[in-house]
């Protein structure tokens, strides 16, 4: 990855086709919601997965961009997941939205990536004990319950954003992919838990220990 980038390969769906899917003009495409898409999808118009992927490529690089902190890495990844995506859409069933769908997805491409590259990042703080607490943010667990503490409030990201890239990039994978969804991508706690597949409790005492962790590398620019 990284490299030649690849055209998404979308072979038809094993569903028959709806002749008026086909007929729709570009315009009404793009005014159908999500769940309006997928299903033409699955009826064989693949124009409709077009349009997802022009709706949501855009937000869902920026966001890996944050996590790989490399364009041409995000933007491969970002390929693997739609075509992932496509391939799986019959299997999408609507519980969530289908970002969150999609991104769950991308995430799962961008750890696999991370291990395969060797890019995971040493912390000395290790966090294999989330799931029972870690002691050094099992007190913060209770600290975060809103978003008050976050570090990145108030700052104007548009004139850190290099200083906020280098110092996200310094975070672990785990802390760093909580702070890209909650405080980057605007998710809420229970999308964000769902994503991750982690307790609430792990969740908030994970995204308190990684503003910390910013506070202090931002903070002489804050």
């Amino acid at each position: 990855m990284g490299g030649e980038h690849r055209k998404y390969d979308l072979t038809q769906p094993n569903t028959p086709l709806n002749p008026m899917s086909n007929k729709l003009k570009p315009a009404e495409l793009e005014e159908l919601p999500d769940e309006s898409l997928i299903q033409l999808t699955l009826e064989g118009t693949t124009r409709a997965f077009d349009k997802l992927i022009k709706r949501h490529s855009r937000r869902l690089h920026v966001t890996l961009m944050q996590m790989l902190n490399s364009e041409a890495d995000a933007y491969d990844i970002a390929q693997e997941a739609f075509l992932k995506a496509y391939r799986s859409l019959r299997y999408f069933n609507g519980n969530s939205a289908f970002y969150t769908w999609l991104y769950t997805i991308a995430l799962n491409e961008a750890r696999n990536f991370i291990r395969r590259e060797g890019k995971r990042r040493k912390n000395n703080t290790s966090i294999d004990n989330d799931e029972n607490g870690d002691p050094k943010e099992k007190s913060a667990e209770l600290a975060d319950t809103s978003r008050e503490s976050d570090p990145l409030r108030g700052a104007n990201v548009s004139d850190l954003k290099i200083r906020l890239k280098n110092a996200l990039s310094q975070l672990s994978p785990e802390h760093r992919e909580v702070v890209t969804l909650c405080d980057i991508e605007g998710m809420n706690y229970n999308e964000i838990a769902a994503i991750l597949k982690v307790p609430m409790g792990t969740l908030r005492s994970r995204l308190h220990y990684a503003h910390r962790q910013l506070q202090g590398l931002l903070k002489n620019e804050l």
